[in-house]
């Protein structure tokens, strides 16, 4: 048994932290991010992360920061065999990196070197990626440049998208964690230094990012549909006012025509290349559609454009 410290915050990293739970570790503490307002009233939110701790019965810490020093006391106090790191969101300043016996162990979803950073689900599929993986590395003071200690490759589908992806990559992370604590427990947790080639960044996905570019290729406009669902959705200005619908779920078809013109009955749209079928939207305030179910209370006829 380990006596662990986790550190995260979002849903994919709450199967890591009940895993290493389940695993029978001593989990003396949990970090996440302090609450956040939110919605119409603008009610805190407790992170994923903390509502899962919290009825697990565990102590629960949200510092805003880890750089002052007595935070960093508080941190040292624990002597935790190693931390356990989720994507928790904050930086982990030296003094916290150096505290636990066997290090920082940080369960990452990407197959890196290749996106390092905030968004790695998100950017490989938009980058038209057929394959990714999870790791878990030893963290230093880089991002995401630790070594390597177990991957676990999985395969992108070509309709695949970020919420699916996410899914499975948190269940197989969760996996791969614990695997690695037990390595680590027996000392045998061999790691590896990352290669220096082939490293590409994953930035933090911005909101107008969403907006859909129908001028682009086909493939390209689909890759960007999977990438933002289901949160935070791409999307299309539609009608007199230009209202945003949400694209959740389409597929590549053949046609052609203008960019961005909307060819038939089905909701194909042209591209700069190639034509994409829309399957699943949404419009604002309400639930997910499928095309038909969309047209019957939002027609937008052959011709129109986007």
């Amino acid at each position: 048994m380990l006596r662990v410290v986790f550190m995260g915050t979002p849903d994919f990293a709450v199967p890591a932290l009940a895993a290493v739970l389940a695993a029978g570790h001593r989990v003396d503490a949990v970090y996440t991010q302090p609450p956040r307002r939110a919605g119409r009233g603008l009610d805190e939110r407790r992170s994923a992360v903390h509502r899962f701790a919290e009825g697990a019965g565990l102590h629960v810490l949200t510092p805003q920061t880890l750089k002052h020093e007595a935070e960093q006391g508080v941190f040292v106090a624990y002597g935790a065999d190693v931390a356990v790191v989720v994507a928790y969101g904050l930086i982990l300043p030296p003094a916290v990196l150096r505290a636990p016996r066997q290090g920082c162990l940080n369960l990452h979803a990407s197959d890196l070197p290749r996106w390092r950073g905030a968004a790695p689900i998100q950017r490989a599929i938009m980058a038209g990626d057929a394959s990714t993986a999870v790791c878990v590395m030893r963290m230093d003071e880089g991002l995401d440049t630790g070594p390597v200690c177990l991957r676990d490759p999985v395969p992108i589908g070509p309709d695949a998208t970020a919420g699916e992806l996410h899914d499975v990559l948190a269940d197989r992370g969760a996996r791969l964690m614990v695997n690695a604590l037990g390595r680590l427990e027996q000392g045998v947790l061999a790691c590896t230094a990352q290669e220096s080639t082939g490293i590409t960044y994953a930035k933090k996905m911005e909101k107008g990012e969403a907006r859909m570019d129908f001028g682009r290729p086909a493939r390209e406009v689909h890759d960007h549909i999977r990438a933002h669902a289901p949160m935070p959705g791409a999307w299309f200005a539609a009608g007199g006012n230009g209202e945003r619908i949400r694209v959740l779920r389409a597929r590549t078809a053949s046609g052609t025509g203008a960019p961005g013109t909307i060819l038939d009955a089905a909701l194909t749209v042209a591209c700069g290349s190639g034509v994409v079928q829309f399957l699943e939207l949404q419009r604002a305030g309400k639930r997910p559609m499928t095309a038909a179910e969309f047209l019957r209370g939002y027609p937008l006829p052959a011709g129109t454009r986007l």
